[in-house]
């Protein structure tokens, strides 16, 4: 291997770990935050960006609880969401 292969080498992993130590990463961190949305009936506790349901209810203010204790567990927001769509509240736990 040439010098400047490697001295190349060198710099590219002490620059990676520098700004790996500064927080930038080079794939997006998944959040936690917790949406509450209304589903079908009910209502419905979905993390952010994921297309599934945590968990189903048929009141909104049970699907508030259920995503206000893990969004407290990871340290995230819960999003409150109208029957209609648009943002109702935001809480945060950070």
């Amino acid at each position: 291997m040439s010098k400047q292969k490697s001295l190349t080498d060198a710099i590219q992993r002490l620059l990676t770990a520098v700004l790996n130590a500064l927080g930038y990463h080079s794939t997006p961190k998944r959040t936690w935050h917790q949406h509450v949305v209304p589903y079908e009936d009910g209502w419905a506790v979905r993390r952010e960006g994921n297309a599934r349901v945590t968990s189903k209810h048929r009141k909104q203010g049970t699907a508030i609880r259920k995503a206000k204790t893990l969004a407290k567990r990871y340290n995230a927001d819960v999003i409150i969401h109208r029957a209609s769509g648009g943002i109702r509240k935001r809480i945060s736990y950070r």
